[in-house]
């Protein structure tokens, strides 16, 4: 347990915690949104710093993250707890529910990265931003090692403590869920205006992808597609996008997404973004990475089994095209 940063003091006892835009004010004894920043006696606290649900060596791709460090192997680590209430969580086991964890310390998890020569450390599982005090700490020691920090986020946090935390951090992918305010409320309990000015502002400053996740008549008509892939698409059409299959988890008991919704989007998307892959199914040529010039093979994607092709010091070998993959 460590003092929360960005909270205010309010009046008979009560604090507003600052940290995403749920802006929660509370009451002595109580906890916010995330059920992990808790005020004891006027004070905040985040409850799990320096526990983790679990750590595992991953390879980057299963961020997912495909041009970033390809090939390469990161350790993965998370909290308990999140700030939305998604029906359809694929983690809901430690989001939802206060499940067991590990102690660890910031020195700890960069000595394991450095013994184990992963690149960095991925913050991820739950929601890593509600465990922004560990995540800050121990990133800024992986930045003093020559290690990578990664972010694998629902993008929900308020612009001071984001711009605090983004010096330290070299990539994310942020979870756009829809491209509709109402389907966060109803789905997330949470807003998207706050998610897109999270991609505005990271775009500038890291190396990004985007998660689509695709459910089956709540987010998956031709025109949010198109919607989605416009809006990256006036940020940077280098921005490799990532539609994921749905399958029944936690509250929301549809049917898995037809993998025909999956190729649409792709197709769609391509018409605007250069790097469009598909995730949760197997198929190789919606996995792998082509020049968006000559449309030359760069990287072969089998399942989490990688292979450079035409890509090298950051170019197509084929046409000499910049094509936007750090790391090669």
């Amino acid at each position: 347990m460590k003092e929360a940063l960005f909270y205010q003091k309010i009046d008979a006892g009560q604090v507003k915690c600052q940290l995403c835009p749920h802006q929660c004010l509370i009451s002595p004894q109580k906890v916010g949104v995330c059920k992990v920043r808790k005020n004891i006696q006027g004070t905040l606290f985040a409850l799990s710093y320096g526990k983790a649900t679990g750590l595992a060596f991953d390879p980057i791709e299963k961020k997912p993250l495909y041009h970033f460090y390809p090939n390469s192997s990161i350790l993965s680590l998370g909290p308990n707890g999140c700030n939305f209430s998604c029906e359809f969580c694929q983690n809901w086991h430690i989001s939802q529910v206060d499940s067991s964890t590990t102690a660890v310390t910031p020195e700890k998890i960069v000595e394991l990265c450095l013994q184990h020569q992963a690149i960095g450390i991925a913050y991820t599982y739950s929601e890593p931003l509600i465990w922004y005090e560990f995540v800050i700490e121990t990133a800024r020691q992986a930045r003093a090692k020559g290690l990578q920090n990664v972010l694998v986020t629902n993008g929900y946090i308020n612009p001071e403590p984001l711009q605090n935390l983004l010096p330290v951090i070299d990539a994310l992918n942020i979870d756009i869920k829809s491209m509709d305010d109402e389907f966060y409320k109803k789905y997330c309990g949470s807003r998207l205006e706050p998610v897109l000015e999270t991609v505005r502002i990271a775009h500038h400053s890291c190396h990004l992808e985007i998660t689509n996740l695709i459910i089956p008549t709540l987010n998956d008509s031709a025109a949010h597609f198109e919607q989605l892939a416009t809006w990256l698409a006036e940020l940077s059409p280098d921005i490799p996008i990532h539609f994921s299959r749905y399958f029944p988890h936690f509250n929301l008991k549809l049917p898995p997404t037809p993998t025909g919704t999956l190729h649409q989007a792709r197709e769609i998307a391509a018409r605007h973004l250069h790097y469009v892959f598909l995730g949760n199914i197997m198929d190789q040529s919606a996995s792998s990475s082509y020049c968006p010039s000559c449309q030359a093979l760069l990287i072969i994607r089998d399942g989490y089994r990688t292979s450079k092709q035409n890509v090298a010091n950051g170019k197509c070998s084929q046409c000499g095209q910049a094509v936007k993959i750090i790391g090669t």
